[in-house]
């Protein structure tokens, strides 16, 4: 498998000289492990599911953190909650040296709430998500997200053709972007290999965390979050479809966003002036992972079904949050909008840049009718302007204040 240059590999290298330790979380077979061990190869790395790392950090984390003060790597950290409170006074023994541990965890609630109570103030959180398309052909992050640095404004857009042509991001967006399948090129792999990923999260990944968790129930919820991916998510109604209770569904919803699975938008209500949905949607974070969970193997397949709509916004919003965790910007927020008129906005970005809203759609090109919500958006909060990223050719303003920026670009 090629060695992939990852976006955060800089961002990374940044917060370690800022921070005594860093944390890279993000799902499973994302690249945290290689990516750590490539920002930092002399390091010493130690994985708590290897049963020797484990006991040796367990049955004494004082000696084993004065053999090893610095230039650490921990993996799967969330594994051992005790290892927290140990750091800490490793840390805080030496509080002005920076760049001293790196943790990795595929698990978000168990290791930011020990991050949260233990080690607040003393290390950096970022998320690496799947490949993202600039790192699989190897170029540059896009300068798309120069957009954010300053506060928005028309007199500083990009110009020029995508970076990407359409064919290029389709590849990306059908197969989703874990590296070792997608990296192989080969068809009978990528689908063993996306079988047993799917097997090992519910059958290992979940048994350790979550022990008594109903496998055959949230298997059956996992299944039906593939069909509503990109809906606002009833949750008495899903509960019903799943056998299972609505409390219920709101424990497993916590656990397929905390592993990385499933991602919520929460709904942008700082509209007084109309009626607004406040349910948040939701979308499920990896495409190649929703196609095989909705049993979508071919280009033909994904094409004819109905999911393909809701499937392409999924990857847009992706790869733009993808980007944007791979800046130094922080204090970011990301919304969807919809009315009880039927007023519908699919993302929205809020950050210090101002507020962006944003239409996907999946034809190459869009009409101006369409657009009467995002228009009304940008009028109501007196915004710059608003965007459209679809699969045309070249960016182009269709309005004076609606720009369509074609998916290559991003």
């Amino acid at each position: 498998m090629q060695d992939i240059k990852r976006n955060l590999e800089t961002k990374a290298l940044k917060e370690l000289d800022m921070f005594p330790a860093v944390a890279i979380i993000g799902a499973r077979q994302s690249g945290k492990t290689t990516l750590s061990k490539q920002i930092c190869p002399d390091w010493d790395y130690f994985d708590l599911e290897n049963p020797f790392d484990y006991d040796r950090i367990k049955n004494d984390p004082n000696f084993f953190f004065k053999q090893h003060s610095s230039k650490v790597i921990i993996d799967e950290a969330q594994l051992l909650p005790e290892l927290f409170s140990v750091l800490r006074g490793i840390i805080d023994s030496e509080r002005r040296v920076k760049g001293r541990f790196i943790l990795t965890g595929s698990s978000s609630p168990e290791l930011l709430e020990n991050i949260s109570e233990s080690l607040a103030g003393r290390i950096a959180t970022i998320e690496l998500g799947t490949l993202k398309a600039n790192e699989y052909y190897g170029k540059p992050l896009s300068a798309f997200y120069d957009l954010f640095k300053n506060p928005l404004s028309k007199d500083h857009f990009i110009e020029g053709p995508p970076v990407f042509t359409t064919s290029e991001m389709r590849v990306l967006w059908i197969r989703g972007g874990y590296p070792e399948p997608v990296l192989q090129f080969d068809p009978e792999f990528y689908n063993q290999w996306m079988e047993n990923y799917y097997d090992t999260y519910i059958n290992r990944d979940l048994s350790k965390l979550f022990p008594r968790l109903d496998k055959i129930a949230y298997r059956r919820f996992l299944l039906m979050l593939g069909k509503l991916s990109g809906s606002i998510i009833n949750k008495r109604d899903l509960g019903r479809a799943v056998e299972v209770s609505e409390k219920t569904i709101r424990e497993y919803i916590t656990i397929a966003e905390g592993t990385f699975m499933w991602r919520n938008l929460p709904s942008f209500d700082k509209n007084i002036m109309k009626s607004i949905i406040k349910m948040p949607k939701g979308h499920i974070r990896d495409t190649g992972l929703l196609h095989y969970l909705n049993r979508i193997s071919s280009e033909k397949q994904l094409f004819e079904h109905p999911i393909m709509g809701a499937s392409f916004e999924a990857f847009v919003i992706e790869e733009i949050e993808k980007g944007l965790q791979a800046t130094m910007l922080t204090n970011l927020d990301f919304h969807y909008y919809r009315t009880r008129g039927g007023a519908e906005i699919d993302f929205i970005i809020e950050g210090p840049f101002g507020i962006l809203p944003i239409e996907i759609k999946y034809g190459v090109g869009t009409k101006i009718k369409q657009l009467t919500a995002l228009s009304q958006f940008v009028e109501e909060h007196k915004l710059p302007y608003g965007m459209v990223i679809n699969q045309s050719e070249k960016i182009s303003w269709l309005t004076p204040k609606i720009v369509q920026v074609p998916v290559g670009w991003i």
